[in-house]
Order: C-alpha cells, then sequence, then structure tokens
C-alpha cells in the first residue's frame, strides 16, 4: 500500500522536483536545496522569465531551502543599472523573496580569473590570437571534427604572461581570447576548445574600469553556482548540450567535500500572439513601436503589471502550464484566463460607459437624485456594496441600443424593455438624431414598482450599465489588444516579425463615463467595468484626467452570436 502511495505522489511531481526529491533521499548536499534565478540585466524581465522565477523559487519554498538573486553582469556592452532595479522590483511584484543580498557574478571576477590561471598551469587553457571569425570557421560541423587552432600548444609560461598582459589592458578588443583546451573532434561543439575570457574595453556598471577581460557565461554560470553552494541549476533547453562544458569546468575545481551544484533543463515558454527574444523585444522599443518597455501590450513582467495583471494570475499561469522537457507553444488565452479568473474573485464591481449616448427617462422626477445600494463583488460576500447615484438623465452604451434591432438582439430599441442593473426596468419611447443620422438621446418611461430588491416578478431579458450623467467622472480609456495578428510571428523563415504587428492593438476612448465612485484612485487599482472587461488605473492619470487600460475583456455571447 505504501509503495503504491509512494507511486501516485511521484506521478504528480514534476520530472525536476523527481530529480530534487531523489537527491534528497541519497543524502546529497546534506539534504539541501539552494536555488538561483540568474538573469543578465540587459533588459526588462518578460513573461517567460516570470515561468523561471515561479519555478526557481516555488522549489525553494518546496523544499524548504534557500533561492538567491543574482545577476550574470559579464558583458558591460549591454547592461545597466536600471535593468538591474527593474528586474528585482519584478522578482518582489511576483511575490518572492530571494536569499540574503542580492549576487552579482562581478562580485566573482577575481575568484573567476584565478580558476583561469589555474586551467593555464594544468595545460587546459591558451591564449588565441585568432579573430572570432577565424575561430569561428575553425570549428567544424557536427558530422566533421574542428581544427586545431595554431597556438593551442603554446607552453604554459607564454600563455600566463599572455593572460596577464590581457588584463593589464595591453592589448586591443578582439585581438586575442582565452580558451579552454577540450577536444577539437568532440561530437558535442560546445566541448571544441570554448572561449572562456575575450577582451572588452567598456566600463562596467557596478566595477568601473578595473577589467577589461570578461568572462564568457559558460565559464563564469558553473563556477557562480559553485561559489554561492547552488544544489540545483535549473537552465532552459537551449543549454542542455552545454551540461557536459558545465561539468567539465566544475571538474576542475572541485574541492571534495563541497556542494558540487547539477544543471538541470526545462523547456522554455513559448506564448503564442507574442515575441519572447530580448533582443526583439529592444527593436520594438528603440524603434517605437511600442511606449517602453512597460507598455501594456508587451509580454515584460512590468507591461502586465501596468495592463492590470496580478502576480495571483502570473503564478497560476506558470502552476498551470507546469514544467516540460520538450519545446510547445502555449495559448495566450490561457494567460488570459488565468488574470480573468483572479480578477473575477478580487475586482470590484463598477459602472462605466465607454461609448456614451445620453438616455432621458421622462417620467421620472426632475432634479431627483435617488442612491442605490450596488454590490461590490458578487463573487465575494466580504465585499459590501456602494451607494450609486441615480437621476432623470442617464449614460448608457451606444452598442445598447438599435434602431431596427434582430430578434435575438435582447438591448434597447424602439418599444423595447430593459432592466437598468440595479435600478428600474426601463422602455424605449422614443430616440432623437442629428442631421448626420446618429442617435443623441433614447427617450424612455420607467416602471417604478420594478426597484431591484422589490420583489417585484417581471422580468426582461436584458439588463444594462448606466452611468447618472449628472454624477459622471471623465476619463480616458485605452483599450489594449494582442500585439501580433499572427500565431507565430517570429516564426516565419522569410518575413519580418513586426509584419505581423496588429494595427488595432491600441484604440484610446476620450470622454468615457464612469460612475462617482471612481475618484480618488491609484495607479494600479484595478476594477470590473461590468459588462465589459477587467481595468486597471494607469500610471499616465491625474487627478484631473483618469486613464485606465484594459486588462481582459469579458466573454462577449452577443458577438459570438453574431459572428455565427
Amino acid at each position: 500500500m505504501r509503495n503504491q502511495m509512494d507511486a501516485a505522489e511521484n506521478k504528480s511531481l514534476n520530472f525536476i522536483e523527481q530529480i530534487i526529491e531523489e537527491d534528497l533521499s541519497e543524502g546529497k548536499n546534506g539534504g539541501e536545496v539552494y536555488t538561483r534565478f540568474p538573469p543578465e540585466p540587459n533588459g526588462y524581465l518578460h513573461i517567460g522569465h516570470a515561468k523561471s522565477i515561479c519555478l526557481n523559487f516555488g522549489l525553494g519554498l518546496k523544499y524548504k531551502g534557500k533561492t538567491n538573486l543574482r545577476f550574470d553582469d559579464t558583458n558591460p556592452t549591454k547592461e545597466e543599472d536600471e535593468y538591474v532595479e527593474s528586474i528585482k522590483e519584478d522578482v518582489s511584484w511576483l511575490g518572492f523573496e530571494w536569499e540574503g543580498e542580492v549576487r552579482f557574478t562581478s562580485d566573482y571576477f577575481e575568484q573567476l580569473y584565478e580558476w583561469a590561471v589555474m586551467l593555464i598551469k594544468k595545460g587546459l587553457a591558451y591564449v588565441d590570437d585568432q579573430s572570432s571569425e577565424e575561430i569561428s570557421a575553425q570549428r567544424g560541423t557536427p558530422q566533421q571534427p574542428g581544427q586545431e587552432s595554431p597556438y593551442r600548444n603554446r607552453s604554459v609560461e607564454e600563455n600566463l604572461d599572455l593572460f596577464e598582459r590581457m588584463r593589464r589592458g595591453e592589448f586591443a578588443d578582439g585581438s586575442r581570447v582565452l580558451r579552454a583546451k577540450i577536444d577539437m573532434a568532440s561530437p558535442n561543439m560546445q566541448l571544441r576548445d570554448p572561449v572562456m575570457y575575450r577582451i572588452m574595453h567598456a566600463t562596467h556598471h557596478r566595477t568601473g574600469d578595473k577589467w577589461c577581460i570578461y568572462p564568457m557565461y559558460d565559464f563564469a554560470h558553473g563556477q557562480s553556482d559553485y561559489i554561492e553552494g547552488i544544489t540545483h541549476s535549473i537552465c532552459t533547453l537551449e543549454f542542455e548540450n552545454h551540461r557536459p562544458l558545465y561539468d567539465w569546468f566544475l571538474d576542475h575545481i572541485y574541492e571534495e567535500g563541497k556542494v558540487r551544484p547539477r544543471q538541470i533543463e526545462f523547456a522554455r515558454l513559448n506564448l503564442s500572439y507574442t515575441v519572447m527574444s530580448k533582443r526583439k523585444l529592444l527593436e520594438l522599443v528603440e524603434n517605437g513601436y511600442v511606449s517602453g518597455w512597460d507598455d501594456p501590450r508587451m509580454p515584460t513582467i512590468s507591461g502586465l503589471r501596468r495592463r492590470g495583471y496580478t502576480p495571483e494570475s502570473i503564478r497560476n499561469f506558470a502552476d498551470r502550464i507546469g514544467v516540460a522537457k520538450r519545446d510547445n507553444i502555449i495559448d495566450v488565452g490561457l494567460l488570459e484566463f488565468s488574470v480573468r479568473e483572479h480578477l473575477n474573485k478580487v475586482a470590484p464591481r463598477v459602472f462605466a460607459v465607454l461609448n456614451p449616448v445620453k438616455l432621458t427617462i421622462k417620467n421620472y422626477p426632475e432634479g431627483k437624485t435617488e442612491m442605490l445600494s450596488i454590490e461590490n463583488n458578487p463573487e465575494d460576500e466580504t465585499a459590501g456594496s456602494r451607494e450609486v447615484p441615480f437621476t432623470r438623465e442617464l449614460y448608457i452604451e451606444r452598442d445598447d441600443f438599435m434602431e431596427d434591432p434582430p430578434r435575438k438582439f435582447f438591448r434597447l430599441g424602439p418599444g423595447r424593455e430593459v432592466r437598468l442593473k440595479g435600478a428600474y426596468i426601463v422602455k424605449c419611447e422614443d430616440f432623437v438624431k442629428d442631421e448626420q443620422g446618429n442617435i443623441t438621446e433614447i427617450i424612455c418611461t420607467y416602471d417604478s414598482e420594478t426597484k431591484s430588491g422589490s420583489g417585484v416578478s417581471r422580468k426582461v431579458k436584458g439588463t444594462l450599465h448606466w452611468v447618472s450623467k449628472a454624477h459622471a467622472v471623465d476619463a480616458e480609456v485605452r483599450i489594449y489588444d494582442r500585439l501580433f495578428s499572427d500565431e507565430d510571428p517570429a516564426g516565419h523563415k522569410d518575413v519580418d516579425f513586426k509584419e505581423f504587428l496588429n494595427p488595432d492593438s491600441l484604440k484610446v476612448l476620450k470622454g468615457c463615463k464612469l460612475e462617482p465612485s471612481m475618484k480618488g484612485l491609484k495607479p494600479g487599482d484595478r476594477f470590473q467595468f461590468q459588462r465589459l472587461g477587467y481595468f486597471c488605473v494607469d500610471k499616465d492619470s491625474t487627478e484631473r484626467n483618469l486613464v485606465f487600460n484594459r486588462t481582459v475583456p469579458l466573454r462577449d455571447s452577443w458577438a459570438k452570436k453574431n459572428k455565427k
């Protein structure tokens, strides 16, 4: 029976958890689990990084271990403090705390240099004077062995001298590199004497001009894990063929009795209708296709946050998609479902009319204001209710009225009745048009016996939201849609991904009308605009000019019927 229970439990574990539990059962690493999230500070994090953050920090929490935040800052030409701060903010916003102080690979530059010297002394590294183009040409193919560099057999003394002079800044950028001496005939291309250090006379965001040689990621990565005592180094699948190199470097620096990290690879997140390449995202920012890294159409964490996504929804999304061994494309609809599901539980409901047309109730007393009690969230019993003013003149959505409606249009039309949510049943008696034929006013009567909550049983099929004209708050509303019109914009070999930019990804609506409770809001406040979708207050808002972003729409059953 116990074996069956164990088998059921293991079946529910993902493959990374199974590896960790095997290590723990064997007593490896003193029974500790220590993971890390190691971004390069060369851009803003996106939803793919969010998956990695949730995975690494989640493993630390599940196994009562630790997770640190380490910046892989080995390329000074692309890295900035702005990115460091944004990444720290993103990790914290997602709800995770890193162990101790933030780490930087640059903290370990001196130790990495000493290990490089040690490899030279062992005859396992050499200085190569060839250009990067020459080195690349000599690597061969997976079917053909590479060619050895003419500098491969330099003496230890010459290599030590040249490497020291590289550090002192005596040579120009690109004139020399330090390479590991492994096997130019290896079937694994990563083991064909990979570059360990390159010369870069560039100011580093933390170390300034102290260094002019910088370690490559493959040399810095595993060694940084080793220095920090990381037990499980979780990487994406593109690093799977780098793992033998990761282990090769560790083999030559490892000291008995210390924690030795283990690299494990998982499939990165690919999302439909999205690009996940930092280079492509940077191109969108620099060329003005979006307003910045935090544009609400961007898949960056800061963009999702500005759009109104919640950290809970992103963590739930990461749990839903799980951890896979093979790359696949996840439907962006699942991400949208996750935020819609969470906001449905927590977002207060309010009335907002985005495309207003005046509705006058001709038999309602002039000058009368009636305060109606409206529940804030039917999904949350503790959310309470609010008072909303009801008057003779209201605004409703222009799309909620048709002069000649079809049979299944359960909204307002001549002679038709609807319920105004939380208020009364009204009947359209007439309407007014301007010279261009646009409807400017809908004239109704109301049934005073049908007040919501009065117990009157008369039913109508349509219920509309509304805003009192005298009490309305003006706002700008930005309707965001998917940034790309193609499911895989970067997947077309001969077509630039920007060709698939959606021209309707942003529509700005001015003169929207909101209920008066919407005064005094702060950026990030989230709401459900009833019948319309979920919206949040944008950082561009001021006291005089409220700006809202649409996070996701509600499902529109009428749109589906109309399409059919």
